[in-house]
């Protein structure tokens, strides 16, 4: 979603602007070319930081590049000596570089050992999760972070494989959880293991507590106009955005037990995106896993 993003941010020649999810550094380029002054580049993965320091070497004057949590946004931005920026964009899904390295542990289609982290400093991976938790610990986390209605099956079938012998290779735990799904629809439309995989690297990188934490990071290094865009690929993700760009954007944001508003009666925001924009068939022609990808924007307002 591109294009999109590209038009709700309205780069501006001059500006500066913050790519929280560097990945491939795709979004990075594109806001370059528009003229920006500066774009503050950061991943948490070192080899995504390496990649894009490569490919836009052309650009190096008017880059900032940082291996960092998009959650730390304002830590960064202070150490470059920026108090404010232009935009802001975050697309939290995984990055094709990431995804097709099979050594990365992400994918249920090729061989590897089941790591999953962003970030190789991160304690756990997710064979540490898969070995490591109770059967009903497992079980929530695949349903919380998953949406998998068939959780405890596949839970009960790892607790099971694991007495056997330790579960380290995304093969061998795809092919449990195909096993332990029943045989619908929908798992003719989407691979069995799609949901659990999903699960396990949401919780490997605490990807929703990043998140929690990153949005009123970011609005609050936004200057006046600035703007804010959320491409996510998981419903839990876009109901976080969601319900955090409503609730800027409400006139009154005091808690139901006020008797008085105390906020000032003024929304934080205004909301550029009234539902989740979705990418467009064709898009979704030529990149099928961007079919799950919803974009969401907001525009900081003066005085807030």
């Amino acid at each position: 979603m591109l294009g999109e993003v590209l038009e709700l941010l309205a780069c501006r020649p001059g500006g500066i602007y913050v790519d929280g999810t560097l990945g491939g550094g795709g979004y990075t380029r594109s806001i370059l070319e528009r003229g920006a002054a500066l774009v503050v580049g950061m991943d948490w993965d070192a080899e995504a930081i390496e990649r894009v320091r490569e490919s836009l070497g052309g650009y190096a004057e008017r880059i900032v590049l940082e291996r960092a949590d998009f959650a730390e946004v304002r830590q960064v931005l202070s150490r470059n000596g920026i108090e404010a920026v232009d935009g802001v964009v975050v697309d939290l899904g995984l990055s094709s570089f990431q995804l097709d390295d099979a050594r990365r542990g992400f994918s249920f289609l090729q061989e590897g050992p089941l790591d999953m982290r962003m970030n190789k400093g991160l304690p756990e991976t997710a064979a540490d999760l898969v070995n490591g938790l109770p059967e009903k610990e497992l079980a929530d986390l695949i349903y919380r972070y998953g949406e998998e209605r068939h959780s405890r099956k596949i839970a009960r079938s790892i607790v099971a494989a694991r007495a056997k012998g330790r579960i380290e290779d995304t093969l061998e735990l795809a092919e449990l959880v195909r096993r332990a799904v029943p045989k619908t629809r929908d798992t003719l439309r989407i691979h069995p293991a799609t949901r659990t995989f999903q699960a396990l690297r949401i919780a490997v990188n605490r990807e929703i507590e990043s998140l929690e934490r990153f949005l009123p990071e970011a609005l609050d290094v936004l200057r006046p106009g600035g703007r804010l865009c959320v491409v996510s690929f998981h419903s839990l993700e876009d109901r976080v955005v969601k319900e955090a760009f409503r609730s800027w954007a409400r006139t009154c944001r005091c808690p139901p037990e006020r008797i008085r508003c105390e906020c000032g009666g003024r929304p934080l925001v205004k909301l550029l995106t009234r539902k989740a924009l979705r990418p467009s068939e064709s898009e979704v022609e030529q990149n099928p896993r961007a079919r799950s990808a919803r974009l969401r924007a907001v525009e900081k307002v003066a005085g807030s």
